[in-house]
């Protein structure tokens, strides 16, 4: 399958403009939220009069052919507070259902944080969420992605994104790695003897194609800082050779590569695309 390169852009409007604002970059993956990223009511996302994503990409020029959703910001599926676990349990599952329904690739999740309880003691009720929320589904994805690491947050060690992907009942979760995450978390992978750690470690838990998605974004914040703040790429603490070296070495080299990075402050530019290609295309060369 060809790898494809995209960004996220605003929902607003509907899958028919972010189709339009996905083209005007240049994408061939788009990401959006379905719903509110910062709300508990799932104000779904509208067709625009289109039976389904597939049929609204299909009235378009063609450039996008992927789109990916990403779960609301609010979802804490570690939460020791048995209200917010159970609310979000609630509000994933309906992302993953209307998702699945209208035809949408993947959902990306941030997993959320146990607040000092323990990973041990949050692994079981993340998991249950995750199989019920996937449970009767037919094809979408739920890609787990790593964490900064600031706040408790779950899933900034490979270690506990593997236990997650084991232990749970589904073929279809999966993972999102996020490089800026990947870098604030400690990861140091502008030097290559830990880029190879990294991929070796890799290997050790976990099979090829459970990674699903990569968000390609430099970092304003320095390694093991646990503060989750892109940059656009090149301008920040990671730089455009690490980021190269990283999306074509041997794990992510096939990987769809969706860009987060602020741009001019509206997010990734046509500009930014054309980068991500070009580090593609070197080293195909």
């Amino acid at each position: 399958m060809t790898r494809l390169i995209g960004g996220h852009v605003s929902g607003a409007g509907g899958v028919a403009k972010a189709i339009t604002r996905g083209e005007e970059i240049g994408a061939g993956v788009i990401q959006i939220f379905s719903n509110s990223p910062r709300g508990w009511k799932a104000q779904r996302i509208s067709l625009n009069g289109f039976s389904d994503v597939a049929v609204a990409m299909a009235a378009t020029s063609g450039v996008v052919s992927k789109i990916v959703s990403h779960a609301s910001y609010l979802i804490n599926l570690a939460s020791p507070d048995p209200e917010l676990y159970l609310k979000s349990k609630a509000l994933l599952k309906e992302t993953v259902n209307y998702c699945d329904e209208i035809g949408v690739e993947s959902v990306v999740l941030h997993v959320g944080s146990h607040k000092g309880a323990g990973f041990d003691s949050a692994l079981n009720q993340i998991v249950d969420a995750i199989d019920q929320a996937l449970e009767g589904t037919k094809r979408v994805r739920l890609l787990l992605e790593n964490s900064a690491g600031a706040g408790d947050s779950v899933g900034s060690s490979l270690s506990e994104l593997a236990l997650l992907v084991s232990t749970s009942q589904s073929v279809r979760v999966g993972l999102c790695v996020d490089t800026q995450h990947l870098f604030a978390s400690g990861c140091d992978y502008t030097v290559s003897q830990e880029m190879e750690r990294f991929s070796s470690s890799l290997a050790e838990k976990f099979k090829k194609d459970v990674i699903g998605a990569v968000h390609l974004n430099d970092s304003k914040s320095t390694c093991g800082s646990n503060l989750d703040r892109h940059e656009n790429l090149g301008d920040g603490h990671i730089g455009l050779v690490a980021l190269g070296q990283f999306v074509n070495s041997e794990w992510f080299r096939d990987v769809d590569l969706i860009l987060e990075t602020p741009g001019a402050g509206d997010g990734p530019r046509r500009s930014d695309v054309d980068l991500v290609q070009s580090m593609v295309q070197a080293e195909q060369n």
